[in-house]
């Protein structure tokens, strides 16, 4: 399941961190690429550090505070952000990411990003499927989420400067599908609720979606 999740950061936030990160270093973004993927991989990362640090805490706090994605990815830990940026020529080629970062199994991978689409051109995020190719490029304060099994890349930027936050989540629920089918059933509930309130077949819904997480949750 791809997904989109709109307003994880307020406007505030999102120049507030991007001003934090203009006052910091980059340094070559293929120290933290894979054998293979370092032959693809053109960006910059922000160095680490104290300010690296706090920021993270920040961005990840809004993140898993964002009921959408909880309910999503149903995330039991974040791999630590990264802060990436492309200028002009920049890109990533196309690549799956690493099972695990950090001793953190990589099941979701997400993107937020942190400036907006007209500010630069190129630098779509394309995530490959069965069904094709599907490009994504969202305003600043958006994050999309994906299957880390995926092969993505992201596209050459030919103006401006892509600014964005990446990081993985290993997730209660492995499988994707499982996943998918659990946001659909919290969906489903929340929405009889809203329309009918508390009813036999509210319980109903809450009793199997409650169940069937109980019993693909690994912890």
């Amino acid at each position: 399941m791809v997904i989109t999740i709109a307003d994880v950061l307020s406007p505030v936030d999102v120049q507030d961190i991007r001003s934090t990160l203009a006052a910091m270093r980059f340094e070559d973004g293929r120290a933290t690429a894979g054998w293979s993927a370092k032959l693809v991989k053109e960006n910059e990362q922000a160095k680490e550090g104290p300010a690296l640090g706090l920021l993270r805490e920040r961005v990840s706090k809004a993140i898993l505070s964002n009921v959408v994605f909880s309910l999503a990815a149903r995330p039991k830990a974040l791999t630590p952000l990264l802060f990436s940026r492309y200028g002009g020529g920049q890109h990533y080629g196309t690549h799956v990411d690493n099972p695990l970062m950090d001793g953190i199994r990589t099941d979701v991978s997400f993107t937020l990003f942190l400036v907006d689409p007209d500010s630069y051109h190129g630098g779509e995020l394309v995530i490959e499927s069965v069904s094709g190719e599907e490009e994504v490029k969202l305003p600043a304060g958006f994050l999309v989420a994906y299957p880390s099994t995926s092969l993505h890349r992201v596209a050459p930027v030919t103006r401006g400067e892509r600014l964005v936050a990446v990081s993985w989540a290993q997730s209660y629920v492995r499988d994707s599908a499982r996943r998918e089918m659990l946001f659909d059933l919290e969906n489903a509930k929340r929405g009889l609720f809203a329309t009918s309130g508390k009813t036999p077949e509210f319980d109903l819904l809450a009793k199997t979606s409650a169940n069937l997480f109980r019993m693909w949750a690994e912890t």
